[in-house]
């Protein structure tokens, strides 16, 4: 079974990014059992510290490594927080980049999409998210930009989003991320 790691930016209960990665979750299980996904929890996460990062370092930082590292891919969805990714989505990204060389984002196929109740759907964070992402070495899925406008008024009462065209944008994020996995092997990272 391929496993597939989702990541929300977002603190929120009831967040729109949440919302989209619930969505893609349910797009998935139309694979008939051919993908599992699991969820890396950001808030889970302590402030990044150097001096907590030894051995395999905090509890709920090593299992996120480990989730990310047995996984095949993993799908950010995260809100524009001052035109750029959250400061918790940076924190969990700090902690999954180490140890420095030989991270769990290494070779790592990861998607992006962004979400916010604002109309320009937290695009905004995206150039940025990228760009810390191909940083950390994570092999960033080619796929068309989605940023989810408006997103509040789209979650449906089940938590996820019902709008047609936004979930046609959604199936694309899943069929390239299947694509990807399909076709990615991890390239080891050299020490």
């Amino acid at each position: 079974m391929t496993g597939i790691v989702l990541v929300s930016g977002s603190l929120r209960r009831h967040s729109v990014n949440s919302a989209a990665l619930a969505t893609i979750r349910s797009i998935l299980d139309r694979y008939d059992g051919e993908f599992h996904t699991s969820e890396i929890r950001v808030a889970d996460l302590p402030h990044y510290n150097e001096d907590l990062d030894v051995g395999p370092g905090p509890a709920a930082v090593s299992a996120a490594r480990e989730l990310l590292i047995a996984s095949d891919a993993a799908i950010i969805s995260t809100p524009s927080y001052n035109g750029a990714m959250t400061g918790t989505l940076k924190n969990a990204l700090d902690w999954l980049s180490r140890p420095w060389k030989a991270s769990s984002l290494s070779g790592k196929p990861v998607a992006l999409l962004t979400a916010s109740p604002g109309m320009y759907g937290g695009a905004d964070a995206q150039p940025d998210t990228r760009r810390v992402l191909e940083r950390c070495g994570a092999v960033l899925i080619d796929h068309a930009r989605v940023a989810i406008g408006n997103a509040e008024l789209l979650v449906g009462r089940d938590g996820t989003i019902t709008e047609p065209s936004v979930v046609a944008e959604l199936e694309g994020v899943v069929d390239a991320t299947v694509a990807a996995v399909r076709g990615h092997r991890r390239v080891p990272v050299a020490a």
